[in-house]
């Protein structure tokens, strides 16, 4: 970090730092307001400081900085609400909120969430993991305000501009628009999502924000009315002179059209703009659209010179670390590509994470069959039933998580349909450091239950390339691939792509006391689980189950009639997922075997490494072993009279 920033951080630091001072919004407001851009300074190098190091969001936050001062120093938090999208662009707030002595714990395991908490601050006034909510959630605290008498409550949303592609922001101000409530929503605009933004909604902010036009007539404006004999008649004259200059340059401002009051651009670093556009905007009687063009990464180089890469960076690794093998969202792409140079049907699409699915790749190989459509899940889906309507082969690739907002269109647009789109499930099971917003462990259970549904889990990053065959060229309908976050396991990918036989698992190793009935991920626990209880004598098969739907019936009643004991495992809630199929087939064909079901508990799982958190939830090889000696040692102790009475030992 270099110039302005690191010469105000240095002098700074060199007096008791202002950060220091800070435990409350309360604290803020004592600071002289000379001394706001040095705190912004220190707020910054605090944040490079930390999230370098710990890992994790960095490029929203470091732009957002200036903003979050002006809007604590303005607004009476928690008594005002102020609701942040997403989250991850709040991390000044919260070491402007009492959180600096645990900020270097964010997203650690017992620390700070990476994102927004009720549980964590009360002045977090809304949680939120996944973008487009803050309008909806900050417009229903003002109605509330409203109609409990206690209108002077204000509240603002801060929504950024790759959020508002996201089609329940719009919703939320078509809402809005007609309330007619004193009402504050702040666009965080630095042109970028996680990617750059796409669509029509990005290309018109763009011509907001850089229009000379419209500053330099609001500039030359406001000059004139400023020199103009001051009376009740030539004010209101001059702001409709303004409003008429406005509608006849940007005469399709949508913000207006939808009932709101734009202001701005403003620039969202200048904290003194800042404060007065905030405290115009607490005067207008009605909504409010207060657009503020930050930088995303201001200050940190790695951000400012590659944004997308900023938006996130990685904890440095250990020294002596061993390469990791390649991640199954880099084998998921490349395989796709593989596949779409045979087959022109084949086309991508992701809701704003080319990178984190790394469909990025796909765009380079193939850039007329790649769509991003922005954070819009629900319309990735159908958009990818209407290509798959007319014979198109789309693969959907959106993270487990995110699959959830567009749960109707799975059912009602694809599944009923029968239409073949391939949904890769990207971030299955638990997604780390991320937390309670992002694990991905209830897919399994949400599309178990659709008709037409075909869903797979490869035990490892080669097993994925053949389910990706299989998807394309051997089903008739929706597919669902799940895999998880990450590296794979380091196995050999020489063998050339070939489709699976749907519906039929793969036996590991052979076994006579117990079966082991593992899913995706959880089948290398269950070796490591089979090796612990080959030491205690006890012989297990283990099986890769590879289809979850439709299951391997044939195999399953064979091993509960042959083994008498059945352990499955998965990284997915116990209700309605894997297990729960095991158990009704048994239960449908009168097999009274005893069958325990390992999987996620019913329980909200903070952030924490994959290892910690499946230990946490008994899914490590040792909690496999363990349920698997629990099921064996009953059938045993009824085994052994048995064979002493056979040998004429018992009398």
């Amino acid at each position: 970090m270099t110039g302005p920033e690191t010469t105000r951080v240095e002098s700074a630091i060199t007096n008791t730092p202002l950060l220091d001072q800070i435990a409350s919004p309360a604290d803020l407001k004592s600071l002289p307001f000379a001394k706001l851009p040095d705190l912004a300074a220190e707020i910054r190098h605090e944040l490079i400081d930390v999230v370098t190091r710990n890992g994790g969001h960095l490029g929203a936050s470091l732009g957002a900085i200036e903003l979050a001062i002006a809007l604590h120093w303005v607004f009476d938090s928690p008594r005002d609400r102020i609701v942040w999208d997403v989250g991850h662009q709040a991390y000044a707030h919260k070491l402007l909120t009492g959180r600096r002595d645990r900020f270097p714990t964010i997203r650690q395991e017992g620390g700070l969430s990476g994102f927004l908490s009720r549980d964590e601050s009360e002045h977090d006034a809304f949680g939120a993991g996944h973008a487009s909510t803050s309008i909806s959630a900050a417009l229903g605290m003002a109605v509330a305000f409203a109609r409990s008498g206690d209108p002077d409550r204000r509240v603002a949303a801060i929504i950024g501009d790759g959020a508002l592609t996201g089609g329940m922001a719009f919703e939320a101000l078509n809402n809005a628009g007609i309330l007619d409530l004193p009402f504050l929503v702040i666009l965080n605009d630095n042109e970028m999502s996680i990617a750059p933004n796409v669509g029509a909604m990005s290309h018109y902010l763009d011509r907001v924000r850089t229009d000379p036009r419209y500053n330099r007539a609001k500039d030359e404006l406001a000059r004139i009315t400023e020199r103009l004999p001051q009376g009740e008649l030539l004010v209101e004259l001059g702001k409709r002179w303004k409003d008429s200059l406005k509608e006849f340059i940007y005469h399709s401002m949508i913000w207006e059209e939808l009932g709101f009051t734009y202001m701005g651009p403003i620039d969202g670093h200048d904290i003194r703009a800042l404060v007065h556009a905030l405290r115009q905007a607490a005067l207008v009687p009605g909504p409010v659209f207060l657009h503020v063009v930050t930088q995303k990464g201001r200050g940190f180089a790695g951000a400012e010179n590659d944004r997308e890469r900023g938006h996130a960076v990685s904890a440095p690794a250990k020294p002596g670390t061993p390469p990791s093998p390649p991640k199954y969202q880099d084998v998921f792409a490349q395989t796709v590509i593989e596949l779409a140079r045979d087959d022109e049907r084949i086309v991508a699409i992701t809701a704003a994470m080319p990178t984190g699915t790394s469909l990025a790749k796909f765009q380079a190989a193939f850039p007329d069959r790649f769509f991003d459509v922005g954070i819009a899940e629900q319309h990735a889906v159908t958009f990818a039933a209407g290509l798959a309507a007319e014979g198109m082969r789309p693969v959907v690739g959106i993270y487990s998580t995110f699959l959830q907002r567009a749960y109707d269109q799975i059912v009602h647009d694809v599944c009923l349909q029968r239409l073949p789109v391939t949904f890769a499930i990207d971030r299955a099971g638990f997604a780390g450091d991320d937390g309670r917003t992002h694990h991905g462990v209830f897919d399994i259970s949400y599309l178990r239950c659709l008709p037409n549904m075909t869903i797979m889990a490869p035990k490892d990053e080669n097993e994925l390339r053949h389910m990706l065959t299989t998807a394309l060229h051997r089903v008739d309908g929706p597919v669902a691939i799940r895999y998880p976050r990450g590296s794979g396991v380091g196995v050999e990918m020489t063998d050339q792509l070939h489709a699976l036989p749907v519906g039929r698992a793969e036996t590991l190793r052979s076994g006579s006391d117990i079966a082991i009935l593992a899913l995706g991920a959880m089948a290398l626990p269950a070796e490591r689980a089979a090796d612990l209880l080959a030491a205690d004598g006890i012989s297990a098969t283990v099986v890769n189950a590879r289809f979850v739907k439709p299951l391997d019936e044939r195999l399953v009643l064979e091993l509960a009639a042959r083994c008498g004991a059945i352990v499955t495992v998965e990284e997915n809630v116990r209700a309605g997922g894997f297990g729960s199929a095991v158990i009704e087939l048994l239960n449908g064909r009168e097999f009274a075997v005893p069958t325990r079901i390992l999987a996620v508990p019913d329980k909200v799982f903070e952030q924490a490494s994959q290892s910690r958190l499946r230990e946490s939830a008994g899914l490590s090889a040792a909690h496999i072993a363990q349920a698997a000696r629990d099921l064996v040692a009953p059938k045993r102790v009824i085994e052994a009279p048995t064979a002493l009475a056979a040998s004429g030992s018992v009398g």
